[in-house]
């Protein structure tokens, strides 16, 4: 079972399957659409 969890606010995205248990890190919608407004300005 493994986890990928928001790098920046640590939210868990989801859960997959795999043999080992692990954590990968990504963005989550809320805080990816927070990076892309900070951008425009």
């Amino acid at each position: 079972m493994g986890t990928i969890v928001c790098q920046t606010c640590n939210s868990t995205i989801t859960h997959f399957e795999d043999e080992k248990v692990s954590v990968l890190y990504a963005k989550c919608d809320h805080c990816h659409e927070d990076l892309h407004e900070e951008d425009t300005e």
